[in-house]
């Protein structure tokens, strides 16, 4: 393994003052619910609404202010997202009972949450396809009352349009002009004007990731995200322009994007290499883009592809592309990624949009023990069990014994009453 290119980044924990700010604002928003709602919303965004929730006047005016083209896009999008959706909840169509034992019926349920928050970051980009992806797959897993919130544009105080109208599309019951910090405990505790969710999913900048971590156990949460990223393995057959393209629409995230390739072979690493710098040149998103790759990017060469897989795992990346001769060899032996993305067509920007897999995934090594937001996020497993006397008859002895081992006295009585009056 040799550096082509190395990388200063850090995975730096979340600073002391970042949770303290955070725990601060959670508290008042606990105490004082709307008023300091209202009271953030106007200090972090400018949004001085004083009604939260938007109206139905407000996604009329939204879709007109966005042109036929864009809709008719987010709606080729919303399609394959909802058939991939659909396609995952039939692997939840399998509630069963069973005989495990003499008199002991076992079974489970899969059954929606209640209700969820789909929280769809502002900030420099307005991440309208965010939208369809947590929206969309809560509405197919069957979740009753779905809420989308938005921070607001600082100059009308009120949602992006086109972030107003994908989450329209992607069918929220309920919308709401805030973002934040704040945001997350409203939906979290509730407030007068908001009652409170069940989950909340999406991504956001470190005080929001901050804020759901503080609120996860009152609330259930998705994951907790940190920067975007993405890992490439390639070898000499791949296209060079394809990969460097790939890199930076990474890195134009923000600042602490990271793209990341490993190569087998030196000439292709020089060759990306060469083509990223080419590229910055004219990128719009330059300013972001291009300290992204100085500080986060990466180039290794490996000596094979055994060790590019097993480098991969480790980094257990966000994105990871495969773009080489022979994928078959190695595929299998990948187990730590959020989505994976299988030759030279398959960039990640169509996860991102349109192919229809979802764009909410796992970050900072994450993947090692969860996926990303999918329709399972919204549903839980759920046990039931029915004995008969026939098996208080058999059962009930060992239950008494082994709760009198671990001195749960009650407990093995509970089982005794019952063996005792069948």
């Amino acid at each position: 393994m040799e550096i082509i290119k190395n990388s200063t980044f850090k995975n730096v924990e979340t600073e002391k003052i970042v949770k303290e700010q955070v725990s601060s604002i959670i508290e008042d928003i606990k105490i004082n619910k709307d008023e300091a709602l209202k009271k953030y919303n106007m200090k972090f965004d400018n949004n001085n609404r004083e009604v939260i929730r938007v109206s139905k006047e407000e996604i009329e005016e939204a879709y007109k202010q966005v042109d036929d083209k864009f809709i008719e896009n987010l709606k080729v999008a919303a399609a394959n997202i909802e058939s991939f959706a659909k396609a995952q909840k039939e692997s939840f169509d399998n509630n069963f009972e069973k005989e495990i034992y003499p008199g002991v019926i076992l079974g489970q349920k899969h059954i929606p949450v209640n209700s969820c928050l789909a929280y769809v970051p502002g900030g420099g980009y307005p991440l309208f396809s965010t939208a369809l992806m947590l929206i969309i797959p809560a509405k197919v897993a069957g979740v009753k009352r779905v809420v989308a919130c938005s921070p607001t544009m600082k100059d009308v105080a009120k949602i992006n349009p086109k972030t107003l109208v994908a989450m329209d599309i992607a069918g929220a019951d309920e919308i709401y002009a805030t973002g934040g910090v704040q945001a997350i405990a409203a939906f979290t505790y509730g407030t007068e004007s908001i009652k409170p969710v069940d989950i909340i999913v999406g991504p956001g900048n470190k005080y929001v990731t901050e804020a759901k971590r503080q609120c996860y156990g009152t609330v259930g949460i998705d994951f907790v995200a940190g920067p975007s990223e993405v890992l490439i393995i390639a070898d000499e057959t791949a296209n060079s322009t394809y990969i460097a393209a790939d890199v930076l629409a990474q890195c134009e995230h923000d600042l602490n994007a990271r793209g990341i390739l490993l190569t087998t072979n030196r000439k292709f690493a020089k060759e990306v290499e060469k083509k990223v710098e080419e590229m910055l040149e004219v990128l719009p998103t330059k300013n972001i883009a291009k300290p992204s790759w100085d500080n986060n990017g990466e180039i290794i060469l490996v000596d094979d592809l055994k060790e590019a897989v097993e480098l991969s795992n480790e980094y257990a990346p966000e994105h990871l592309e495969i773009n080489v001769k022979n994928n078959e060899g190695i595929i299998e032996d990948l187990v730590n990624y959020g989505s994976l993305f299988i030759g030279g067509y398959s960039a990640e920007v169509f996860g991102d949009y349109v192919s229809g897999t979802n764009h909410t995934l796992p970050t900072l090594k994450a993947s090692r023990y969860t996926g990303g937001v999918w329709v399972g996020t919204f549903i839980k497993t759920c046990t039931h069990q029915v004995l008969n006397k026939e098996a208080i008859k058999s059962l009930a002895p060992v239950a008494v014994e082994l709760a009198t081992d671990e001195g749960l006295h009650a407990h093995a009585n509970a089982a005794r009453v019952r063996l005792e009056n069948k």
